[in-house]
């Protein structure tokens, strides 16, 4: 039996996405997400784990600033963004019902998608964690400024919806769920 579908619209609208993927900007997000889901139906990489990834890849972003401005400096240097936002992603999607290999999975995309952290040194990354990686730094600007482009939460939600009917259908032409399938797995 097929359990129903945990959404990308059901995950941005959760209140800790929405507290803490508002730091890092919904545009960035959903940019993230959309290149995730190209790069996932390339690579065969199952397009359901991809977007979720890249949806949250930032959810453990906190605020940066110095003087009202964004101080790239430091949170270059000082930043664990994708180690708060790996457990807060796992922590969400198993709030959400998401089955638990496909959260840890998704978790540690999360984890290893930023290529200046220090935990992805001598590291052999899955497909779906490069993947992730790559869907972020196509968006990626000079001194962060991809996360000051703003969105409405309203047209990060109806891009949203797109992505979801694609995916929903993309896994019904693959005719099994994705964990069963092992796409976007070692």
């Amino acid at each position: 039996m097929k359990l129903p579908r945990v959404t990308l619209v059901s995950l941005l609208t959760d209140s800790i996405a929405l507290k803490h993927l508002r730091v890092a900007g919904f545009r960035h997000a959903v940019v993230a997400a959309e290149y995730a889901y190209d790069l996932a139906k390339e690579r065969n990489v199952c397009t359901d784990l991809a977007t979720k990834a890249a949806l949250l890849h930032d959810i453990g972003h906190t605020s940066w600033e110095k003087h009202g401005k964004w101080d790239f400096e430091s949170y270059d240097y000082f930043d664990i963004h994708p180690i708060k936002g790996a457990e807060r992603a796992h922590e969400l999607l198993t709030l959400k019902g998401e089955h638990l290999g496909k959260a840890r999975e998704i978790a540690l995309a999360i984890l290893f998608h930023s290529g200046s952290s220090p935990i992805n040194t001598n590291l052999k990354l899955t497909p779906l964690q490069e993947l992730v990686m790559e869907a972020d730094d196509i968006d990626e600007l000079d001194d962060g400024e991809h996360h000051n482009i703003e969105i409405s939460l309203d047209d990060a939600l109806d891009r949203l919806e797109i992505l979801d009917n694609k995916v929903a259908k993309h896994l019904d032409d693959c005719n099994k769920e994705c964990w069963d399938c092992r796409k976007g797995q070692v």
